[in-house]
């Protein structure tokens, strides 16, 4: 994990457990999406790999999944490029 998402505050992080939680793709993709373009696409996906999915139950990751793949998957990296 870089140091730069290391940096970032659990603060950060936790609305993004609440929207996963509350099962509101639209609230989770919309803090994903602020966070990227205030952090950038690699600290993202940093915060995203170490941070957020180790910690998502099974029924989550799921959930999130299915989200992603209905919505169709786009990589914040070559979007914010």
């Amino acid at each position: 994990m870089s140091e730069t998402a290391t940096q970032i505050p659990l603060s950060a992080v936790i609305p993004m457990f609440t929207a996963i939680s509350d099962r509101d793709y639209e609230q989770f993709n919309a803090m994903e999406w602020d966070f990227v373009n205030t952090h950038g696409a690699e600290t993202w996906q940093d915060v995203f790999n170490f941070r957020v999915l180790p910690t998502l139950d099974k029924d989550a990751k799921k959930w999130l999944l299915i989200q992603k793949c209905s919505t169709g998957i786009k990589s914040v990296k070559v979007i914010a490029d």
